[in-house]
């Protein structure tokens, strides 16, 4: 498998039902000769670092290359050579925290700073490291159309965003986490491709119509020729591993990858990326996103699963934004109890084998054996923000108080934790769906008007969504890091940072032992306690004071969002209304 354009194998093309291919650099066409398998090649020696090229299929073109590794002039230009070997990294003996130690910082780099590039982004660095995080989510940064996006419309895997400082720039920021002590993991997508600049289908059979997707036709990793589409991803992925020492991949919407093989593509890429781990011997960890609650996803590949490392549990969230915002639209239709609260503290997948409103059908399968760490849980991210009709943040959809509660049930469960940016402080800026497609107005119309049918089962009117095509959406997304210093936001900020704190010295927290965690509830006086061993995270939902059972051993007040709680007599603790608690006994540090 040729790797894109550089300092390895030089210029080829897989064109398998191509008659005629030609190279255009330095102002020439060239033909390139055809190889076994469907592989065109370039005879006359390597490009040098930096000179531009794209191809001609069948008189068709020119093409950026599938495999390019760098768009400077965006997703229909040429592509650019690039030598990975010209970088001097600093992290040779860098090694990320495993998942029961991580807490995770997911960010979108256009927002994140008011230049939006990743070296914009270094400047906050030491902000995440102070508040306690262990390691750094971006969403995708493969290139994409327009200046800014979500980036889950890329169109060319191997190229970091030009607008986000191109290749050097993610090295550089990838590094400078890396000194810091901070992992890198990065949002891929392998489940489909943007609408704008995708010119994969003009050389091979990379997508197929068999499988639909809410995004246009499925990548084709089991038909006819899917040997080299599967290359061509877990390619891709190997690459960000291993030449922008990324130390992790988050795996978009894996339900929406079908693929009926013998070998899932799933389970290969794990096994090839263990592989690449032993080989450069570094911890790597693959994540997915699923809404399939399907334990095999992460079960080991020995034991007949896919073997990846972990991934999203979106019922830890349903069950848990509901309680705390009240909404009951959409798919929070499933969820709104103190017993899904319960139950998503000692089971990820709410839903296990039952019947989903919702989804008008069974739904998920029970998980059994396999620990906490396997399971991401968190408060808000990307998608159930941006996904609102105006990328409202749990700040504006609830009090402080509530929010605070939410917080700590997220930050000291037995699941691996993670933020979204500005979560911390209680940012004020929202995070809303924004797309660059100023140069493509029909693609934008369409974005628009997609959008509104997809709120639709919520019950937000045309006129309460954000229009994505206009800039001032994405402005209005981004961070305002100077309000961390007033008042409420600092306050916020503090919590935060408490929580992450005890999480990290308490290994009450960490243990991943969902055989030792223990749920109490009353859903009459609104109260639930989270106990695991040696600890109790005691939350009042209620706005009036209760008395909520802690434990007779658990008498040491370890943190709380009011000053006037205290361990009260017979193991019960008297907590405020919208107060949470945390007590444990003597082995707590």
């Amino acid at each position: 498998m040729a790797s894109p354009a550089g300092n390895r194998e030089g210029i080829s093309v897989w064109a398998p039902f191509a008659t005629d291919a030609q190279l255009e650099a330095r102002g020439e066409r060239s033909p390139l000769e055809r190889d076994a398998g469907g592989w065109w090649r370039w005879r006359e020696g390597p490009l040098r670092p930096g000179e531009d090229y794209a191809f001609r299929i069948d008189g068709d073109g020119p093409f950026p290359d599938p495999r390019s590794p760098w768009q400077p002039a965006g997703v229909h230009g040429p592509s650019r050579v690039l030598d990975h070997d010209e970088f001097v990294w600093s992290d040779a003996h860098f090694q990320s925290r495993p998942l029961g130690a991580a807490v995770l910082y997911e960010l979108h780099v256009g927002t994140f700073t008011s230049e939006g590039t990743f070296e914009s982004a270094i400047a906050r660095l030491d902000h995440l490291v102070n508040l306690g995080v262990t390691h750094v989510q971006l969403m995708p940064v493969a290139e994409f159309l327009g200046d800014y996006g979500w980036g889950y419309d890329g169109v060319c895997p191997y190229a970091p965003h030009d607008a986000y400082g191109g290749p050097n720039g993610l090295k550089t920021l990838v590094n400078a986490c890396h000194q810091r002590g901070l992992g890198v993991l990065l949002d891929v997508v392998y489940n489909h491709l943007g609408p704008s600049g995708n010119y994969l289908p003009r050389f091979g059979p990379y997508l197929t119509g068999r499988y639909p997707t809410p995004w246009g036709s499925s990548i084709n990793f089991d038909g006819p020729y899917s040997d080299e589409v599967r290359e061509y991803f877990i390619g891709n992925a190997l690459m960000w591993l291993r030449d922008y020492h990324i130390d992790g991949l988050r795996l978009d919407a894996v339900h929406a990858i079908v693929d009926l093989s013998a070998t899932h593509f799933l389970e290969e890429l794990a096994t090839r990326v263990d592989e690449l781990k032993a080989r450069l011997g570094r911890h790597l960890i693959l994540i997915a996103e699923s809404d399939l609650n399907d334990p095999r996803i992460v079960r080991p590949w020995e034991l007949g699963g896919f073997g990846l490392d972990a991934q999203w549990s979106d019922d830890i969230h349903h069950a848990l934004h509901t309680v705390l915002t009240g909404e009951r639209t959409g798919y929070y239709s499933d969820f709104g109890s103190l017993a899904d609260l319960a139950a998503s503290m000692t089971q990820p997948y709410v839903y296990a084998g039952q019947h989903s409103q919702h989804r008008q059908r069974r739904h998920g399968r029970p998980v059994s054996g396999l620990s906490a760490h396997r399971f991401l849980a968190y408060l808000q991210n990307h998608d159930q923000l941006g996904n609102r009709a105006r990328g409202e943040r749990m700040a504006h959809l609830t009090s402080s108080e509530r929010a605070k509660l939410g917080a700590a049930l997220i930050l000291l469960s037995p699941y691996v934790p993670m933020l979204f940016q500005g979560e911390e402080w209680g940012a004020s800026s929202p995070f809303e769906y924004f797309v660059d497609f100023a140069s493509e107005p029909e693609l934008g119309e369409a974005v628009r008007s997609g959008r509104m049918r997809e709120f639709a089962s919520f019950g937000w009117s045309p006129e309460e969504i954000s229009n994505p095509t206009d800039r001032a959406t994405f402005e209005r997304s981004k961070l305002k890091w100077r309000e961390i210093r007033e008042p409420a936001h600092a306050e916020m900020h503090d919590w935060y940072r408490q929580l992450i704190a005890l999480r990290h010295r308490a290994s009450a927290f960490t243990t991943g032992r969902l055989d030792l965690t223990r749920v109490d509830f009353n859903a009459e006086e609104q109260w639930i306690c989270v106990h695991s061993e040696g600890a109790a995270v005691a939350c009042n939902f209620d706005v009036r004071e209760r008395s909520i059972p802690v434990g007779a051993d658990r008498d040491r007040l370890l943190l709380a969002s009011r000053a006037d709680v205290r361990p009260g007599e017979d193991g019960r603790a008297r907590l405020p209304g919208e107060t949470v608690a945390v007590f444990g006994d003597a082995t707590v540090e």
